[in-house]
């Protein structure tokens, strides 16, 4: 396959495992910020034509991947999403449950306790974390060195890289834009996060 083939068919396959079903033709566009369709259809006649894909006749017209598909089918579990934590300065904490997101097993870590926490603010755009991602924390790992964690500090809540400076710990963000944390008084690591979901605006 060309870089090309390749990167529309990694997109097509994160796509499927985040929503269950494939990307449109102009989502696939805006996503490879090309004004045209026919580059992208080109794409899809090759993917199709080596195997890698099936199409149909939907609005949506590409079946799932297999590997997608045997993801999809395996063991899953419900994680609940705990309000908003800023990936910005820090605000007052929501701890109330907004709703459940279902999951599979093999995204976060067995015998753990996780939860799904949604981002706003952009200070850690440099580690891949942007605004609106929702993110698994695991509330049973202790932090270590250059682990994203989400934490309440003197009161209020946030996500950043943990880290520490002359016995010191510092909760250092990811966007030089915004000013490393220091806690005053008070600091409680709420879990480490092990990874993260997107959702791709149409």
């Amino acid at each position: 396959m060309t870089e090309k083939q390749e990167a529309l068919l990694n997109y097509i396959e994160q796509y499927q495992m985040e929503h269950g079903g494939s990307p449109t033709i102009r989502e696939m566009r805006e996503y490879f910020g090309v004004s045209s369709d026919n580059s992208i259809l080109k794409l899809l006649k090759a993917l199709e034509e080596k195997g890698k894909i099936i199409k149909d006749e939907k609005h949506r017209g590409i079946r799932l991947l297999s590997n997608v598909r045997e993801r999809l089918e395996q063991s899953s579990l419900r994680l609940p999403l705990l309000g908003t934590i800023p990936a910005g300065r820090p605000v007052d904490a929501e701890e109330h449950i907004e709703s459940w997101m279902t999951v599979g097993e093999d995204q976060v870590l067995p015998g753990k306790q996780s939860f799904l926490l949604k981002v706003t603010g952009n200070s850690m755009i440099n580690v891949g974390i942007n605004e609106e991602d929702i993110v698994i924390v695991c509330a049973d790992l202790e932090p270590r060195e250059g682990d994203i964690v989400a934490a309440l500090v003197d009161g209020s809540s946030t996500v950043k890289t943990y880290s520490q400076r002359n016995g010191r710990v510092v909760l250092r963000a990811e966007n030089p834009l915004y000013e490393d944390i220091y806690p005053q008084n008070a600091l409680c690591v709420q879990g480490v996060v092990t990874g993260l979901f997107r959702h791709y605006k149409r």
